[in-house]
């Protein structure tokens, strides 16, 4: 759709920004979904004590507009040409401010962030818990609902904002003080953004974002009123949930020089899932960053998990809800990160070929749980390990064991995901800087039985919320539009048995993905208190 201005078709574009854990980055995407222009800034991550992890809003703020006119400079254009900005963003980081001044209360406090971990534990052992969860058992034994089931094993846990928002209402008086006078407004990183790009007029997040709070029912679509007067957080300063693709209203002229229609807000695990075009229920999509985060797509109704799988909502566009269930491996990157500052390589690039290098790890077993294991095993007081060592042992052994256990880790959540939602799996697509290592991508192959596909792009979170924005605006027509933009991807099928009697790669692995889970276990519960 070029705009008609002064009698003759410009070009025109959309523009998109990620707000990630550790960058924010913006591109400009023209018809072919090519990007025309980029810029990225670091994030900086503030640790005011030992357990606390923040981020300065306004340095957020400022890197958000450094980023966007930083991108459309880059690409050669006029802010005038872009038709539709696109936001996607980290999830459950929040702050509180002042609804008159747009002044935040406090830094962001952030989804690593571990300041409510005994109030939290407290929590799940509390007689209320206790209490809820027997009522639910009931319930559920006379309707045989199995969200009733879930909720019965429902426990809460640090990377949802609740009860580090309940921290912060406790140790911030001016919060309180601002719930009081209904000054205060809570939000996420996306309705912060909204915020200040409105100049204050809007206070708004989407289902999306909202969902992954853990104060939202994904059921009933809407804030959860039992859970907020269960641990006393007042209603009054949630923002209100809109469409994915929603038009939020325009950026004040005085920011860009120009208005840009906000219309796109959504978050950067289910970006990545609507950027890869996983639209169809079973299609699945695994991002290998700082974590794994492995997402499918559940269709129009929520998924009820009992092994710790989370059901989000993907996106809501129109009246069309879909929704997916996700499960993550806290530590991907970090232990690749954690190698490497070890030396046992220099550049990520040649941990591949290392892998190759030696027939097997020598019996060597890593255990990836910097911060605990999530689901199945949901474990939190798991160290990280490595088991097995011997005189023999190479660096190339050590780095193996590692990333095997990252395509492990994979094997877990996709077995997870199999029984628990017994839905048939129609693609996989994988993504995330990870992704670009082959040993870990034909080892996951491999483990899977099935074929991956890796685009080109990598992207992913970005490309998500360009598309949405623009199908919004009518810049491309429809899904099926967006599935042919797609650049040609690097697929890597499951080795299978050529050779008589040869073993293949997956029957190889069942003694030493044995091996590995005992490592598991042996490294399982390491953090007790004497």
């Amino acid at each position: 759709m070029g705009s008609q201005r002064n009698g003759f078709k410009k070009e025109s574009f959309i523009v998109s920004v990620d707000v990630g854990t550790t960058s924010i980055r913006c591109h400009v995407y023209d018809k072919e979904a090519t990007i025309r222009g980029s810029c990225t800034t670091e994030v900086v991550p503030l640790y005011p004590e030992a357990t606390h992890v923040e981020m300065d809003p306004d340095a957020l703020w400022n890197g958000f507009i450094y980023v966007v006119k930083g991108a459309v400079q880059d690409a050669g254009v006029q802010m005038r040409q872009i038709e539709a900005l696109g936001i996607s963003t980290l999830r459950s980081t929040f702050t509180t401010w002042d609804r008159r001044t747009g002044l935040p209360f406090h830094n962001f406090i952030t989804w690593q962030d571990q300041r409510a971990a005994d109030l939290v534990k407290s929590w799940n052992r509390s007689c209320t818990m206790k209490a809820i969860h027997g009522v639910m058992k009931v319930l559920y034994f006379l309707t045989r609902q199995k969200r009733l089931l879930a909720a019965s094993l429902v426990i809460f846990s640090t990377q949802h904002v609740t009860f580090r928002l309940v921290w912060a209402l406790t140790h911030y008086k001016q919060v309180r003080q601002a719930v009081t006078e209904g000054n205060c407004c809570f939000g996420t990183i996306d309705t912060w953004l909204l915020f200040k790009l409105t100049k204050g007029h809007i206070h708004a997040t989407d289902y999306s974002n909202a969902s992954a709070t853990g104060m939202f029912d994904s059921y009933q679509m809407c804030w959860s009123e039992f859970l907020c007067s269960l641990v006393s957080l007042p209603c009054s300063i949630f923002p209100k949930v809109e469409n994915t693709g929603h038009d939020f209203g325009s950026t004040d002229p005085s920011i860009f020089g120009v208005p840009i229609p906000i219309m796109s807000v959504i978050a950067d695990q289910q970006a990545a899932m609507f950027g890869e075009c996983c639209f169809n229920v079973g299609d699945v999509k695994i991002t290998m960053g700082t974590g794994t985060f492995m997402d499918i797509n559940t269709g129009n109704k929520p998924h009820t998990s009992v092994a710790g799988l989370y059901p989000l909502v993907g996106w809501k566009i129109g009246s069309e809800v879909v929704y997916m269930a996700e499960g993550n491996a806290a530590d991907t990157g970090t232990a690749i990160n954690w190698a490497r500052e070890l030396e046992l390589f220099s550049d990520v690039q040649e941990t591949s070929a290392m892998a190759y290098s030696v027939s097997d790890s020598d019996g060597v077993c890593f255990v990836p749980s910097f911060s605990g294991l999530q689901a199945p095993l949901n474990d939190p007081k798991a160290c990280a390990s490595l088991m097995g060592l011997k005189p023999s042992t190479t660096k190339s052994h050590l780095v193996r064991a590692i990333l095997e256990s990252i395509a492990f880790r994979n094997k877990q959540l996709y077995e997870t995901m199999l029984t628990e939602t017994c839905i048939p799996i129609t693609k996989i697509r994988v993504d995330g800087g990870v992704s670009s290592n082959d040993f870990v991508m034909q080892l996951t192959a491999d483990l899977f039985g099935r074929k991956l596909a890796r685009p080109q792009h990598r992207e992913m979170s970005c490309l998500g919320a360009a598309f949405v924005a623009g199908l919004g605006v009518g810049f491309w027509r429809s899904k099926e539009e967006l599935k042919k933009l797609h650049s040609s991807d690097k697929v890597f099928l499951p080795r299978e048995v050529h050779e008589e009697g040869a073993c293949s790669p997956r029957g190889e692995y069942v003694p030493i993905l044995q091996s590995w889970e005992r490592a598991l276990r042996r490294s399982m519960n390491w953090y007790t208190k004497p």
